[in-house]
């Protein structure tokens, strides 16, 4: 059942999603080779906590970390460990943050130094899906909008597009209704409405979509050991159109002139 969310509650999460991206900044300025995942996570739980805020994942379903921390071919859901990453690695950091009792979900995808060019297109190819896609949240849009836009997009590059996890409702819970695919389905037709909250969120593969997930039960592995790229921001459907709310007010200017967003 989808759970629409006041004007209040949305504000709770956008406040939430706001700790969230000054996250991700900070992490751009730690992350490079040298450190392990384990550390990056400590790092962001601490900062989550001292916003008096919660990471949302630590516990959830047994998950045992703040952050799911994948890095290369580890598509999502890699758990922080002892690994140390190296020059060119790139790493994907998803993170959850709870506080007012709503829940804000984001990611980014990080180069460690510096990377082949065709990991930053890998990247860029996946992040601009992800604006693309939230350009199409209006009330009365089909999700299909959402991953017919992600799919279409990155199979101009041959990349593949991640399938049999997506994008989903967040707010109350790390997940609820609806799913949100990055790619075309049979239930698409359902309509988007004011007070609806999403997670949209790209995830894509450098080569094959396929996947599989290793005996940790968590992490997923692209199958050919290809790289992968995941971005993810929650957005709200509102009577307009949408309302970005894990990023910074004062950044919203610059992503939709970057990615040419109405």
């Amino acid at each position: 059942m989808i759970k629409l969310k006041t004007k209040e509650q949305i504000e709770q999460i956008r406040q939430n999603g706001i700790i969230a991206s000054k996250l991700f900044k900070y992490l751009k300025t730690v992350i490079y080779p040298g450190i392990t995942t384990m550390e990056i996570d400590r790092i962001a739980e601490v900062f989550i906590r001292d916003h008096k805020a919660i990471p949302s994942f630590k516990g959830y379903e047994g998950f045992p970390c703040s952050i799911c921390a994948s890095v290369n071919e580890e598509i999502i859901h890699g758990i922080p460990c002892k690994r140390v990453l190296q020059e060119g690695d790139i790493i994907g950091i998803d993170v959850g943050v709870l506080k007012g009792g709503m829940i804000s979900d984001s990611a980014r995808t990080f180069a460690v130094g510096e990377i082949k060019p065709e990991l930053q297109k890998l990247m860029d190819v996946t992040e601009t899906a992800l604006y693309k896609a939230i350009s199409k949240v209006r009330p009365g849009a089909p999700l299909n909008d959402i991953g017919g836009t992600v799919e279409d997009y990155a199979s101009q590059f041959r990349m593949g597009v991640v399938r049999g996890y997506c994008g989903h409702g967040v707010g109350f819970e790390n997940h609820e209704d609806p799913e949100v695919p990055n790619y075309r389905f049979r239930q698409g037709k359902k309509k988007l409405m004011p007070g609806m909250v999403i997670a949209i969120e790209p995830m894509i593969n450098l080569g094959d979509k396929d996947y599989f997930v290793l005996d940790d039960g968590w992490t997923v592995v692209t199958v050919d050991g290809s790289y992968s790229a995941h971005f993810e921001n929650t957005v709200a459907v509102t009577e307009k159109g949408y309302d970005i709310l894990t990023i910074e007010p004062e950044d919203l200017a610059e992503i939709k002139a970057k990615f040419k967003m109405p």
